[in-house]
This record gives C-alpha cells, sequence and structure tokens, in this order.
C-alpha cells in the first residue's frame, strides 16, 4: 500500500491545476479517495471528527448488500434450471447465476459512474460517491433476463434526472434505484412484468417442464390462486422467482442487522415500515371482502419487495424524512400503503417501489410540520414559565 500511495503522490501534481491532466482531477480525486482516507479537515463552522467520511458509508451499504447479491445469483441459477426440469450442483448454478448477473451489475456501474464523471468534469468538482450503492441496487431490483441496454438507459435515466438535475448526492429527492425501475417499468413493461421475466430462459419457452409457471407470490396472490403461494419456508430463505436482490428475506435481515448495527441505516424506518405493512394488512383482514385480503400479515410482509424496500430503499438517508418523528410517520406510512396498492390493484401487484417514491415526495413536508410542532411545543413551555 504504501507503494501505491507513493505513486499517487508522484502522479498527483499532473492533475491539479496548472498540470498536464488538470482536466482530470475530478477523477483522480475520485479514484485517490476511494483508496485512502481524505486528508482534509473542515475548518469553519460546527463539525464532529469522524474517521468515517461518505465514501466509507456508502462501503458499508453494499457489504449489506452482498448477502443479497450473493444469494441472489444462486437464486437465479436455481430457477432457471428448476424451469427445465434439471438437477444442478451448486457451482452450476452459481455459475449460470453469474453470467446473467455480473453483466447486469457491470452496465449499472460502468453507465452510472460515466455519467457521474462527465457531470464532475464540467461542473469541476469532486465526484459524488452515492452512486456506489445506487449502482449495485439497480441490479438487485432488476429481473435476470432484463436487456443489459435497457438497464444502461435506464441508470443513465436515474442518475441524470433522478441526481444532477437536482445538483447531485445530497440533493436528489428521489432514490435513484426506485427511479430506475419505476422507468423501466413504464417504458418497457413487458420486460418487467408477467410471469415470464423473473426466472432466467422462460421466456423463449425452450425446454420448460410442464407445470413450471414462472409466476410470482404476488402474482399468485393477485390472481387469488392462495394455494400456489411458496411455504413461509420458500419466502424466507428465497426460493422463489423474483427480483435478483429481492427473494431471500434471509439475506436482507443479516444487511439490517449491518445497518442497525452500523448506525448507517434507521430502525426507526424499518421498524415503522414494518408496522405499517402490518396495520394496512389486518384491516384487510378484518374486511375479507376477496380473497387477496386473506392473506396473513407475516406472508404479506414476506412477498415481493416490501422487506427489501423497507431496508435498502425507505432508509435512504438522503431521499427518506430526517427527523426521528417524521422517521415513524415515513416508515408507517410507507409500509401502509406498500400493501394497499399490490391489494387495491391487481394489475401492479407490487406496491412497494410506489409507495416509497411517494413518500419520498412527502419526507420535507413531514419533517417541516415535525419541526413546527416542536417549535410551538417550545415556545407554549416558555411561555407557561414566564407567567409562573
Amino acid at each position: 500500500m504504501k507503494a501505491l500511495r507513493d505513486y499517487l503522490d508522484k502522479i498527483k501534481p499532473r492533475f491539479r491545476e496548472g498540470g498536464k491532466l488538470e482536466k482530470f482531477h475530478s477523477t483522480f480525486e475520485a479514484f485517490e479517495t476511494f483508496l485512502f482516507v481524505p486528508d482534509k479537515t473542515t475548518f469553519k463552522g460546527s463539525h464532529i471528527r469522524d474517521y468515517i467520511d461518505l465514501k466509507r458509508t456508502m462501503t458499508v451499504v453494499i457489504l449489506a448488500l452482498v448477502p443479497s447479491l450473493l444469494f441472489g445469483i444462486w437464486n437465479v441459477g436455481f430457477q432457471h434450471f428448476r424451469s427445465l426440469g434439471q438437477d444442478a450442483g451448486f457451482w452450476q448454478l452459481v455459475g449460470f447465476g453469474l453470467v446473467k448477473v455480473l453483466p447486469i451489475v457491470v452496465v449499472s456501474y460502468v453507465t452510472g459512474l460515466a455519467v457521474e464523471f462527465a457531470f464532475a468534469q464540467y461542473r469541476k468538482h469532486e465526484v459524488n460517491e452515492g452512486f456506489l450503492v445506487s449502482g449495485m441496487l439497480i441490479p438487485l431490483v432488476m429481473p435476470p433476463d432484463i436487456p443489459l441496454w435497457m438497464v444502461a438507459v435506464a441508470t443513465v435515466f436515474a442518475v441524470i434526472l433522478g441526481k444532477e438535475a437536482f445538483g447531485g448526492t445530497g440533493m436528489n429527492v428521489f432514490n435513484p434505484a426506485l427511479l430506475a425501475r419505476a422507468f423501466l417499468f413504464f417504458a418497457y413493461p413487458a420486460s418487467m412484468t408477467g410471469d415470464t421475466t423473473w426466472t432466467a430462459g422462460l421466456a423463449s419457452g425452450k425446454g420448460v417442464v410442464d407445470g413450471f409457471s414462472g409466476a410470482t407470490p404476488l402474482s399468485n396472490a393477485a390472481a387469488e390462486a392462495l394455494d400456489k403461494i411458496p411455504s413461509l419456508t420458500d419466502l424466507f430463505f428465497g426460493f422463489i422467482p423474483g427480483s435478483i436482490g429481492e427473494t431471500s428475506k434471509l439475506a436482507i435481515l443479516i444487511g439490517a442487522v449491518i445497518l442497525i448495527l452500523t448506525g448507517i441505516g434507521s430502525w426507526r424506518i424499518m421498524l415503522s415500515g414494518l408496522i405499517g405493512g402490518v396495520t394496512m394488512t389486518l384491516i384487510f383482514n378484518a374486511f375479507a371482502v376477496n380473497k387477496y385480503m386473506t392473506i396473513d400479515p407475516l406472508t404479506q410482509i414476506m412477498m415481493g419487495s416490501f422487506m427489501f424496500g423497507m431496508v435498502f430503499m425507505a432508509t435512504d438517508p438522503v431521499t427518506a424524512a430526517q427527523t426521528n418523528k417524521g422517521k415513524w410517520i415515513y416508515g408507517f406510512l410507507a409500509g401502509f400503503f406498500a400493501i394497499m396498492v399490490r391489494v387495491f390493484n391487481p394489475a401492479y401487484p407490487e406496491g412497494t417501489m410506489l409507495a416509497i417514491l411517494l413518500m419520498n415526495t412527502f419526507a420535507p413536508l413531514i419533517d417541516h410540520y415535525v419541526i413546527e410542532s416542536n417549535i410551538k411545543r417550545r415556545l407554549k413551555r416558555a411561555k407557561v414559565t414566564v407567567k409562573s
């Protein structure tokens, strides 16, 4: 590492103002601070000294996503060979999954970082680190057979209109990964809906074993085929068709523990989101107008992307509520609306994406009223103290 540090120090003057490569200062700075902790310190205003910076924060989130990624790679292979009625060894499953998943991850990062670097060079500022997480989230919310060019287009859309249009990392209103998925859902619905999109190779229909439909649990629930919904064990471990990183609840919970223990993710949002989802489900159970409304809360929260959304999407520190009370309100409503949308709209069986994007819109408003409420309460308390 010392040799690498010495080499970077040797070539750094070329990228500074007046150097031959000064136009690429932002690019050099991005790679340097990714490899080594930056030595910059704050001299003005109030601040807290800490060894963690934004890049390290993003790295922790990526580590929390690794269990979902690894299981997703295995499950893509498992679902493929299952659809063919063939038995395959562990490494054969992983190998097939890597062939399908790795290109999506590469395209996501290459495309997104290219846009980030281009904007940094044009604006002559440092490269935003926020895409380190978005670049991993985007592949995990995609079906395994999604065309790579669609991933690239969706990523460009999410970075430009979801981040850079608002000023970059820390200024965006909507979660970029959710914007990428929403863009594909509305622009190319055939590649994001239906039973054949969630199992690699199923769309061709070649060699598919009789009786395998590729339907997700939510698709079965929307069709009121409750007897076809997998067992709680399969739902928990993730042996079901679905988006690459959203099937295994065990992997998601491991990621949640990492985020909570490191203080990166808000446990208030996760818990309140869970409470909101359970509350909406219990309301449906009380009325039970159709079969979908009779599904128990545990099954509801383990179907689809609900848990993945509450752990990794709703907790985005930029687009979520910032106040503690606001986080409880924000998370509760996100979970509440996620179940409401999926049950009330059978044509769109997954409501997590729309629910979180909706709450991204209202997060600043929630914080505003929470702060105003605190101010009024303190002013009232101050008046009472003066009178006494």
